[in-house]
């Protein structure tokens, strides 16, 4: 095993001299090495280079990817190296990204799937190489078990509060924030969650990443109208509210095929065809116990769709609408007209 583990590094670091003599372009075959614990794939250039890079964050809400988000992601790299991290998958981001984006160096995804993985000095070192940085989705929980505590989410803080610019959609955008839903016994629906908003699927992690001052005390959520999710956002605000230390929690919530990019100063926009959520907290619950429906009051929603900004540092939104939403004995409403929650 280690003679085949050696043959394969043997390989690829021939692959990449040979490019490296070339010159490396567009139609430079994938460099592909696996370790333990991980795969790595790289499109372009096969030497690294520094660049400057401007900060920046993306909350993409799933499905569809949105090209805007990743070009806005290339040119505050200074197009450097663009780095993909995932645990499950393929490399398919790569072709993507060097499509939008071909004045990159290069683009490069890394699988890593075990907590081994996480710790292999490999994986580290082409980390800390990204002028930016985006992460898949898949299964956040697969992020929390394999990545929590080790040198991966110590990497994603350190780029982040040094400039580079980091996002993640569906999964990858569920674990931005201070709390995170983390899915560890599986996913949850609005109506379940609502029921009880201390059963067993309600799993809310506390400081995987910190990242950013602009992210604390802050939930997010995905896919977010497309499956219904602000009765458990709700849950989510109210168990955070409850015991997380939070004396006001918010969330930002995107909708599939849409993608909300923020800048240093904490102002942000929508690119793509779907909406933003940004919903606060008055306090604390009216209700929230184990085996009861939850009863959570007067929280603040703000709806943002292409052309309008927000902006998390200050809290306030131009071009957007402005209602309040309410859970009563699990039963959601809400003052828009017709009572919609979105």
């Amino acid at each position: 095993m280690l003679r085949n583990f050696l043959r394969s590094h043997l390989a690829t670091a021939l692959v990449f001299a040979a490019n490296a003599c070339h010159g490396a372009d567009a139609q430079t075959p994938t460099q592909h090495i696996d370790g333990p614990g991980w795969s790595y794939f790289r499109l372009g250039n096969p030497n690294d280079i520094q660049t400057p890079t401007r900060p920046g964050i993306v909350f993409e809400g799933g499905g569809k990817d949105v090209n805007d988000a990743y070009k806005w992601m290339c040119k505050r790299s200074g197009n450097g190296d663009f780095l993909v991290i995932r645990a499950t998958g393929t490399d398919t981001y790569n072709p993507y990204i060097r499509r939008l984006c071909p004045a990159i160096n290069s683009a490069s995804t890394l699988i890593i799937t075990s907590k081994r993985g996480a710790g292999d000095p490999f994986v580290r070192k082409t980390m800390m190489n990204a002028e930016a940085l985006f992460i898949a989705g898949g299964d956040q929980s697969d992020y929390v078990k394999f990545w929590q505590a080790t040198p991966v989410n110590h990497v994603i803080d350190h780029l982040a509060r040094n400039g580079v610019p980091v996002g993640g959609t569906s999964a990858g955008n569920a674990i931005l924030a201070q709390f995170a839903f983390s899915a560890l016994k599986g996913s949850v629906t609005s109506h379940q969650a609502l029921s009880d908003p201390f059963g067993p699927h309600v799993t809310i992690d506390n400081g995987f990443l910190r990242f950013s001052p602009l992210l604390t005390s802050r939930i997010t959520d995905d896919h977010f109208v497309t499956r219904n999710r602000m009765g458990r956002l709700v849950v989510f605000l109210a168990r955070i509210a409850l015991q997380g230390g939070a004396r006001r929690p918010r969330a930002i919530a995107t909708d599939e095929n849409a993608a909300f990019l923020v800048d240093p100063t904490g102002k942000g926009r929508i690119v793509g065809k779907g909406a933003a959520y940004f919903v606060s907290t008055p306090g604390k619950p009216e209700v929230c116990q184990p085996g009861t429906p939850l009863t959570f009051k007067n929280l603040q929603a703000y709806r943002i769709t292409e052309g309008g900004t927000f902006n998390i540092r200050t809290w306030t939104g131009t071009g957007g609408t402005a209602y309040a939403i309410s859970a009563t004995n699990g039963a959601m409403s809400s003052s828009q007209a017709g009572g919609s929650l979105y």
